[in-house]
């Protein structure tokens, strides 16, 4: 794949970016590359989590500024408006293939992360970064939109006065501030080796729990204001596990006190 790699060890998918001396900016190859990536997991049985990085100094830069030289030839509702992805295009499924993924998925961060980047980042289920890590929506410095699944994505994420902030302003954030306001999870003075750890973690325990929780989350977020949906989907959701082979084995595991082997 263009632009990004993928080593799948022990039930974890490490998808790395690999365009470092271009601050993994996105162009049309590493859109394409992403994408690839993401949906080439899609039905691996052997995956249980995914790890998302950039080689480099910083995890992704943001739109290769190359790029709007290209997008400002094309007719932008012939690029943009056609749904190429299920509901999304190509630039939205770049962040919103990760959170399809049944499995979950965790980003590393390092250096920057803007614009397109952030957005990237906000499709993984958490993100750890570096402590100088900066995050940024960045689209109003070019006179744009967050338009990469950010609208879906951030809302979830932040509160409303402070998602407004950052998308009017365009203003770079330093990790900490990201932290306080909910863009990451965590701070690590190693992300990448603080998401794999978390994955080895996540990765052990029982396969088909873990993707019934990150499908009963999603759930839950999109339909905040009904109660009645969420209670009983939770039930449906649980009864499917209850006294299969997969929570079969992690109570033998536990009254054993052994770790787990999942088939």
């Amino acid at each position: 794949m263009a632009r990004v790699s993928v080593e799948i060890k022990d039930h974890i998918a490490h998808v790395r970016l690999t365009r470092g001396d271009k601050m993994n900016a996105l162009d049309q190859a590493m859109f394409d590359g992403i994408i690839e990536a993401g949906e080439s997991l899609m039905d691996n049985d052997d995956v249980r989590v995914v790890v998302l990085s950039g080689e480099g100094k910083s995890f992704c830069a943001g739109l290769d500024v190359m790029s709007f030289a290209a997008l400002a030839g094309q007719d932008p509702v012939a690029r943009i408006m056609p749904r190429t992805h299920g509901n999304a295009n190509d630039a939205q499924q770049v962040a919103m293939v990760w959170r399809k993924l049944k499995v979950p998925v965790i980003a590393a961060l390092q250096g920057v992360a803007f614009g397109g980047g952030c957005q990237l980042a906000l499709g993984a289920d958490i993100r750890i970064a570096a402590p100088d890590t900066k995050l940024a929506v960045m689209e109003m410095k070019w006179g744009l939109i967050p338009d990469m699944g950010g609208m879906t994505l951030l809302p979830h994420l932040v509160r409303s006065d402070v998602l407004r902030r950052l998308t009017y302003t365009a203003a770079p954030v330093e990790a900490e501030q990201a932290l306080a306001w909910g863009l990451i999870t965590e701070i690590a003075e190693d992300p990448l080796a603080a998401a794999m750890d978390l994955a080895e973690e996540i990765a052990g325990k029982s396969p088909s729990a873990v993707q019934a929780a990150k499908a009963l989350i999603g759930y839950a977020e999109e339909h905040l204001d009904d109660e009645d949906a969420v209670l009983l989907e939770e039930s449906r959701a649980q009864a499917d596990l209850i006294g299969k082979p997969h929570q079969m084995e992690v109570i033998a595991a536990n009254i054993q006190k052994r770790k787990p082997v999942f088939k």
